[in-house]
């Protein structure tokens, strides 16, 4: 029996951390789910993990995106067509053609034979399946209205797929440019500026500042090319520590946000589905406080999830809905309006739907006229180059042709 520690959503919302002692992880999913909780994470106590030499690392295949897209969608199919759910299963396993999720839906089939229920079962597995999406099956399962939940649940997923494939393709652009210009400033300070180095060194004449610092900062990159490839490379692994802990990441994401042009895309793009989250939430019956708490667990953005967090609490403490989104300071006040008009009239779950509709089209907006905003920025910054480098290269060449006329 090994110690795990773990975090679980309790059914209020609020945040719950304890150690268990059990098997497996899935057993303390077990044990999690059947005190009403729903586990969000589970690793290995300090102490244990310290008791072995290597970590666990997973490199086999994992459950993706599309996979729970395709199992949401066949599980509503089937479910609509009367098919048994263990029998549905057992088809969905066969047909699957990713071995984690073959795995995953054996041990899901298992866990029902024992007499669990599917949310609980689908607990067990807390990589594949998020918070969110257990607690829709479980609102399901209460209501009654689990194939419906899992045709939400799929167009909840294709909407999460296509939003993150935007945010990436609004990032793209601005980090191939950035990429390329670093390139070229490599080669030219490696390989062109040697070359013309060596030439102004036989005219033995004194040369312009600008020419000296251009050679300067060249034979610094040729002589210690290593180094700085070293801290390059020591540079990326200490960031990725940094953002891999509570604190960097929190900071990280926030800053992200902040970015020019391309922060307020991926700001739109989160809080698109933020408001698409908590829209299907509150529609699916599940309460406000609860609906803010496992919302805040399907934004991939720490800061929003913070800020989703600070909505739940001051929900809890009785202010209205309307005046802990103002305080948080991420939304327009158009959203504001719109959030404002569904709590009076009591539609909030499609006033939330408008502005998740409102966001995706702004951001579709947004990457169509990417290029064009980015453009000005990029030519400044080219210009920048090509003029220190003119008055470099070519400020001695002036200077010299102008002793040869005289």
């Amino acid at each position: 029996m090994a110690k795990f520690a773990y975090k679980a959503r309790a059914a209020g919302g609020e945040l719950v951390e304890g150690v268990l002692e059990a098997a497996s992880p899935a057993a303390v999913a077990d044990a999690i789910a059947a005190a009403g909780r729903i586990p969000l994470e589970i690793r290995e106590s300090a102490a244990e993990a310290l008791a072995f030499k290597l970590p666990s690392l997973s490199f086999g295949p994992k459950v993706r995106t599309v996979d729970l897209l395709l199992f949401s969608r066949q599980m509503n199919a089937l479910l609509k067509a009367g098919v048994p759910i263990m029998r549905a299963l057992a088809g969905l396993q066969e047909s699957s053609t990713n071995p984690a999720m073959k795995t995953v839906l054996q041990e899901v089939r298992e866990s029902l034979d024992s007499g669990r229920e599917l949310s609980v079962s689908l607990a067990r597995h807390p990589k594949a399946f998020s918070p969110f999406y257990l607690s829709m099956i479980r609102v399901g399962e209460l209501t009654g209205l689990l194939e419906e939940i899992f045709q939400r649940l799929y167009h909840h997923l294709d909407f999460e797929q296509f939003m993150r494939q935007q945010v990436k393709s609004a990032l793209r652009y601005p980090m191939f440019v950035v990429s390329a210009m670093a390139v070229a400033i490599v080669v030219i300070n490696l390989f062109v500026i040697p070359a013309f180095a060596k030439v102004f060194k036989g005219f033995g004449a004194e040369l312009p500042l600008m020419t000296r610092l251009l050679i300067g900062f060249s034979e610094f990159m040729v002589h210690w090319w290593w180094a700085l490839a070293a801290a390059a490379v020591g540079g990326v692994f200490a960031f990725r520590g940094w953002v891999a802990s509570d604190d960097g990441r929190f900071k990280w994401d926030r800053w992200k946000l902040r970015i020019p042009i391309a922060g307020k895309i991926v700001l739109k793009a989160t809080l698109a589905r933020f408001a698409r989250s908590l829209a299907l939430a509150l529609r699916s019956g599940v309460p406000v406080v609860q609906a803010l708490g496992v919302t805040a667990q399907t934004v991939e953005n720490r800061f929003v999830a913070h800020c989703a967090e600070r909505m739940r609490d001051g929900v809890e403490r009785g202010e209205s809905l309307l005046r802990t989104a103002s305080a948080v300071g991420v939304f327009t006040p158009v959203v504001l309006q719109m959030v404002a008009v569904g709590e009076e009239s009591g539609s909030l779950d499609d006033m939330l739907q408008d502005v998740a509709e409102m966001y995706q089209k702004e951001v579709e907006y947004e990457l169509k006229t990417l290029s064009q905003q980015i453009e000005p920025i990029l030519i400044v910054f080219l210009g920048i180059m090509v003029l220190i480098l003119a008055l470099g290269v070519f400020l001695p060449m002036w200077d010299l042709g102008k002793v040869a006329i005289k």
